[in-house]
C-alpha cells in the first residue's frame, strides 16, 4: 500500500514533509509603451507654431536646447520665428533614459519687401521718446514672462475682427540698402469703436493704464504654454490684468492711438522670442457678409 493512501501513519514509519505552497505567479500588468515617435499639427514652416505629441514616456524634452513643457496627454507647443534657420531639432528623454530625437525641416517663405531708396532708416529722434520707451518696453517684457495655465493654445483661434488686411506679417521697408524692422503683426482696418474679441481663451497679461508712444492703448492675453496675444492702437479696453477671459469674449475695441495713421487693429502672436503669423494661426480671413 502506499503511505500516500494511508489515513493514519504508524509511529516506526515517518510521514514526509508537506510540500512547500507553489502559487502561481501573478501575472505582471505591463502598459503599453505606444510608439517612440512624434506626431505634429500645423505647419512647419518661418512665422509658424506647432502643437505636437511626444514620444509615450517622455520625461524631458527640448527644442533646440531649451526645455519645453509638456502636458500629461504629451502635448507641447513650438513654434518658429519669421527669420527661423532651416531646420529644428526636438529631443525626448523617455522614462528609462532613452532619448529619441527629430529634425524638423523649416520651411522658407517669400516676405514683402518695399524699398525706399529716398528715405533714411531712422527718423530724426524724439526726446520724448527716448524717455518714455525704456519703461513701456520693461513693462512689455514683464508681462511675456508672467505664465497662465490657460489652455487656450489648444483651441482653434478665432480673428479678433475681420475686415481688410491693410498691414501683413514679415512685410519689411528697406530704406536706401539697410533693412528695416519688419511688421510684427497683421493689420485690420476697422472704424473706431468696433469690438475686438478674445481669439482663444486666456488670461490679462497687460492691460494699459495710458497710450504707450508706439503701441497706444495696448492689451496682452497670455494664451498658455508662453503662446500671447498683443492689441495695439485701441481706443477701450475693457478687461483687467489677471482676468480670464473666454475665446469670443468683447475685450476692447479698435481705435488708432499711439502711432497709427488711421483706426485699425494690429494683432501680434509671440512664442517665447519667436513671432507668429496670425493668418497661419487664425486661418484665413473670412469673406464679409
Amino acid at each position: 500500500m502506499l503511505l500516500g493512501s494511508c489515513t493514519t501513519t504508524p509511529e516506526h514509519v515517518q510521514a514526509p514533509p508537506p510540500s512547500p505552497r507553489m502559487d502561481k505567479p501573478t501575472p505582471q500588468l505591463t502598459r503599453d509603451p505606444g510608439p517612440v515617435t512624434f506626431s505634429y499639427s500645423g505647419p512647419r514652416m518661418q512665422g509658424a507654431a506647432v502643437i505636437g505629441i511626444a514620444p509615450a514616456g517622455t520625461s524631458l524634452l527640448t527644442f533646440n536646447g531649451a526645455q519645453v513643457p509638456v502636458t500629461a496627454d504629451g502635448r507641447f507647443l513650438i513654434a518658429f520665428d519669421r527669420d527661423a534657420g532651416p531646420s529644428a531639432t526636438l529631443v525626448a528623454t523617455l522614462e528609462d533614459g532613452r532619448q529619441v530625437g527629430d529634425t524638423l525641416a523649416v520651411a522658407p517663405r517669400a516676405w514683402l519687401i518695399e524699398r525706399l531708396n529716398t528715405l533714411p532708416r531712422f527718423p530724426k529722434p524724439e526726446p520724448e521718446m527716448a524717455r518714455l520707451r525704456p519703461a513701456e518696453l520693461a513693462q512689455i517684457a514683464a508681462a511675456r514672462r508672467i505664465r497662465s495655465d490657460s489652455s487656450g493654445w489648444r483651441q482653434t483661434f478665432l480673428w479678433p475682427t475681420t475686415g481688410r488686411i491693410t498691414g501683413m506679417f514679415g512685410s519689411q521697408r528697406v530704406y536706401r540698402g539697410e533693412p528695416g524692422a519688419y511688421h510684427s503683426g497683421t493689420d485690420v482696418a476697422k472704424p473706431t469703436g468696433t469690438p475686438v474679441l478674445a481669439p482663444a481663451d486666456g488670461v490679462v497679461i497687460l492691460a494699459a493704464d495710458h497710450p504707450f508712444t508706439l503701441e497706444g492703448n495696448l492689451l496682452m492675453i497670455d494664451h498658455g504654454m508662453e503662446l500671447n496675444s498683443a492689441f495695439l492702437h485701441l481706443s477701450r479696453i475693457d478687461v483687467r490684468v489677471g482676468e480670464r477671459v473666454r475665446r469670443g469674449q468683447v475685450v476692447g475695441a479698435v481705435g488708432m492711438s499711439g502711432r497709427a495713421t488711421g483706426p485699425h487693429l494690429h494683432w501680434g502672436l509671440k512664442w517665447r522670442d519667436a513671432r507668429i503669423d496670425p493668418l497661419l494661426l487664425a486661418g484665413p480671413m473670412p469673406r464679409a457678409e
